[in-house]
């Protein structure tokens, strides 16, 4: 059946959806040894999808560095505690590494960030946004796509939380995951979509502000 999407989302309609989480395995990496080990499995993998966090800043000119980088696969999720481990070697062949596909959303903003606790060759990345225009989308928030795509809400109540806190809560890293666990299936559907000529894209006038800190990721 063709499936019916938005060149433009109303954000009125997300809060009636019902949730997506990720449902699969989440494992927090705090020590370089157990990046390594990560990094080993990950690579193994044919498809991954990335995003980071960084701890909100509420003054004017103060700027935390990014203190998570969260990785999936199709059912496991690992979160990389940045502030605990640093760029790590193993993170950057990761980075670097040119024959597993990365999948993102606005990706370049999350690789200035990470460029910014050590330098690293950027490897082989996609970013959702470059294909979300070529089905007509003009939304690029992670939420508005999703919803749009799959007819379910990703919260975002957790974005402005304290990644850098002692120990993340169940709901930071059920946040984290599903953020970079949405990037695969995102990138998968709009695959499909053009390849298949699958859809139909309704025209609206609906009014949105990408430029919503809530609305950008």
């Amino acid at each position: 059946m063709t499936k019916i999407i938005y060149n433009k989302y109303e954000k009125a309609l997300i809060s009636t959806l019902p949730v997506e989480e990720f449902q699969g395995r989440i494992i927090v990496i705090l020590t370089p040894g157990e990046t390594e080990r990560a990094v080993r499995y990950l690579l193994s993998q044919k498809i991954l999808g990335l995003d980071t966090e960084t701890r909100p800043s509420f003054k004017k000119g103060q700027q935390h560095k990014v203190a998570l980088l969260q990785v999936s696969t199709e059912d496991t999720c690992f979160l990389f505690r940045l502030n605990h481990t640093g760029l790590t070697p193993a993170l950057k062949e990761l980075l670097e590494d040119q024959k597993v596909l990365k999948v993102g959303l606005s990706w370049h903003d999350d690789l200035n960030s990470l460029h910014r606790l050590g330098a690293f060759e950027t490897g082989r990345f996609v970013d959702i946004q470059d294909h979300v225009r070529e089905v007509g989308i003009e939304d690029l928030s992670l939420q508005k796509l999703y919803a749009n795509l799959f007819g379910r809400k990703i919260s975002k109540r957790q974005q402005l939380s304290n990644w850098e806190a002692d120990i993340l809560s169940d709901r930071q890293k059920r946040y984290a995951a599903t953020d970079a666990w949405a990037c695969i299936q995102l990138y998968k559907e709009l695959i499909r979509l053009k390849e298949n000529n699958d859809y139909q894209l309704i025209e609206t006038e609906t009014d949105h502000d990408e430029t919503d800190l809530s609305e950008t990721r």
